[in-house]
């Protein structure tokens, strides 16, 4: 009856992790560029109370064996890079990626980072930035002159300036993919950085091997679906019920015993 009390708090704990989850990703659900979370769990180690395979006591194998499972345990919570829908914003420097791609950031440290949010800004230089400041990469300075910023899909960058015949090429705009995007490390701000589970950013112009094209004047918006995430949220509330009715019914052995020595 005490293992059956460690055994259900482990799963109180496990569906107080999978709300905390839930709770991030409906929190996010109006991020741009957000890609919801799911939390895996694992049962833990096993008791063995008669080893499968061994003999019994008239010489014949024991075909199943016994053994008694001690809970459940947090194995993972991965990141779901499925594809968000898109919001028209007619904002030029908005940008979203059709496939696969990370843009590229310039971190304060100069290290780089990578995120799916393409709500980009200029600032006082006329360079394209993040709505945190951070410069993307490579960098692209718009001219202040400029009367119309075009991107196209392959991430060219040009601008119309006063009296030119033809737009002025400003740069490339170039995407990030990963051999692994789950292995990517989460830091706030919309940002991923590369960790070894990634593997190293594969880095080129948008359109190109499996790199997805851009759409200017759009955004990304969370790929959170609040009615899943609800469905899932009740789900754990009531598997929380019954593990702690588990404890309630263990509790209540244990009086049970208590009460026979008198």
């Amino acid at each position: 009856m005490i293992r059956s009390l460690y055994t259900a708090a482990t799963g109180m704990n496990a569906q107080e992790l999978n709300v905390s989850v839930i709770s991030n990703n409906l929190a996010n659900v109006n991020t741009v560029g957000y890609k919801r979370s799911r939390p895996e769990f694992q049962d833990l180690l096993y008791q063995n109370l008669r080893l499968v395979g061994t003999l019994s006591e008239n010489g014949n194998q024991v075909p199943t064996g016994a053994q008694l499972g001690l809970g459940t345990k947090t194995s993972a919570i991965q990141k779901i890079f499925l594809q968000g829908d898109f919001a028209q914003t007619q904002n030029t420097l908005d940008m979203a990626i059709q496939g696969r791609g990370f843009f590229q950031v310039a971190q304060a440290d100069g290290t780089i980072a990578y995120t799916r949010s393409g709500s980009f800004k200029l600032d006082n230089s006329g360079q394209i930035v993040t709505a945190d400041g951070l410069t993307m990469e490579p960098a692209i300075t718009v001219p202040p002159d400029a009367i119309t910023i075009s991107i196209d899909p392959q991430g060219s960058v040009a601008a119309t300036q006063p009296g030119a015949t033809a737009p002025t090429v400003l740069g490339t705009i170039q995407t990030a993919t990963f051999q692994n995007e789950a292995g990517l490390q989460s830091i706030g701000s919309n940002l991923f950085v590369e960790t070894d589970a990634s593997g190293a950013a594969a880095v080129g112009n948008p359109g190109v091997d499996d790199r997805g094209t851009l759409q200017q004047g759009f955004v990304e918006l969370s790929n959170v679906s609040v009615v899943e995430e609800l469905v899932s949220l009740i789900s754990a509330q009531r598997a929380y019920e019954v593990n702690s009715r588990t404890v309630q019914t263990s509790d209540e052995m244990l009086q049970i015993a208590n009460q026979m020595k008198r």
